[in-house]
């Protein structure tokens, strides 16, 4: 296996563009990132994208805007971690010694597609009986509450903490400060969850150039290798006597973290999946950074916080920027590398050298997730 860099990253603003089309959208996130890469696209040996609605050729009709045709192209579809599936799948090209440069891309235009057709397979048991994602969370959130002695004001707290940090990054959808206490008494989605604990749904895209180190040397000195990346399915474990158990996340750690060589103790920031505020408490625990029902006394410590020992989602996450569904396991990708760099300005934890990338996607009946995806970069 070869070592693997990031060499160039790039992303759109995430918001509400109705107006404008998944493949534009694709086009302005690439070209940021290979101006940041300094290659010829030409150059580029493997494209994948992901997009989770309304798929089709998008990796070729982005490319053709940079001249870039007779090579791999695929498009790949993994719910939520669609992006990240990218992103680890041009990886395992490279790192098997298949291509020397490629790139992910993860798009996603919802508010610009119709409002109507279901967003489920009809098979999907939990699905059909009225099972939803706020649902679902919430039910977590209540679980954590009886067990492990979370509260309502843990959760809002995240989202306080995540929308602080947003303030200083120019990529999120919201950029504003918000209250323990707003949060708490923004509208009541699915109890406990409120509206302001929950990502908004988004457009935007993301896309990072992956490349050998040979290749990386011709373009930069800023070295950002991913040391690990694994993406694990769910375990048939739906049907569990702990809810909040993520087992297939845990397991996706532990792979990357052997492959990388490191420890919990090492990592200085992560950016993840957090759809719900609750949420982020449960990554504190599959990626080990605390033992397990301690994700509530970890975030009551500072420790996740800008200025804490394990900075989680200093970006905003996707409580702030946004959740365009594939696009996210790209952009964290992308806003880990930006860190090791040294480029996040007032998101930027001081010193960084390693960091964790962790994107999860979907449900299905029999599982207890859809799939789960880690990358530890680091410089």
């Amino acid at each position: 296996m070869r070592d693997v860099f990031v060499l160039g990253i790039g992303q759109t603003v995430f918001g509400k563009f109705p107006d404008r089309s998944a493949h534009s959208l694709g086009r302005e996130a690439v070209g940021a990132a290979i101006r940041d890469s300094g290659i010829d696209p030409r150059e580029l040996e493997v494209v994948k994208t992901a997009r989770m609605l309304d798929s089709t050729t998008d990796s070729q009709k982005i490319m053709m805007s940079f001249g870039v045709t007779g090579i791999e192209m695929m498009n790949v579809e993994n719910a939520c971690a669609g992006g990240s599936s990218a992103v680890h799948s041009v990886w395992a090209d490279i790192a098997t010694g298949r291509y020397d440069v490629g790139l992910a891309i993860g798009v996603e235009s919802i508010n610009s597609r119709p409002k109507s057709g279901p967003l489920s397979a009809s098979e999907d048991l939990e699905a059909e009986l009225g099972q939803h994602m706020p649902g679902l969370f919430a039910n977590l959130a209540r679980r954590q509450m009886e067990v492990f002695g979370a509260t309502r004001e843990d959760f809002a707290e995240v989202s306080a903490k995540n929308h602080r940090h947003a303030v200083h990054n120019p990529y999120a959808q919201y950029r504003k400060e918000v209250s323990v206490e707003e949060v708490l008494n923004s509208t009541m989605i699915a109890d406990p969850i409120t509206l302001l604990q929950c990502c908004p749904n988004s457009d935007g895209a993301a896309a990072v150039i992956l490349c050998s180190a040979e290749f990386a040397r011709r373009y930069t000195t800023k070295l950002i290798q991913i040391r690990g990346s694994s993406l694990v399915s769910g375990t048939y474990d739906f049907s569990q006597s702990e809810t909040t158990l993520f087992d297939f996340g845990t397991m996706a750690t532990e792979k990357a973290y052997t492959m990388a060589g490191i420890a919990p103790e090492d990592i200085d920031v992560v950016e993840i999946h957090d759809a719900f505020a609750n949420e982020e408490l449960l990554r504190y625990e599959d990626l080990l950074i605390c033992e397990r029902g301690e994700g509530a006394n970890l975030l009551r410590s500072g420790a996740t916080a800008l200025g804490g020992r394990v900075p989680f989602n200093p970006s905003g996450g996707l409580l702030s920027l946004g959740h365009p569904l594939s696009a996210s396991g790209v952009r964290v990708v992308a806003d880990i590398a930006r860190q090791l760099r040294g480029d996040s300005g007032g998101t930027q934890v001081e010193g960084a050298k390693l960091g964790i990338a962790n994107m999860l996607g979907g449900v299905a009946t029999g599982l207890q997730g859809g799939a789960c995806s880690i990358q530890v970069l680091s410089r």
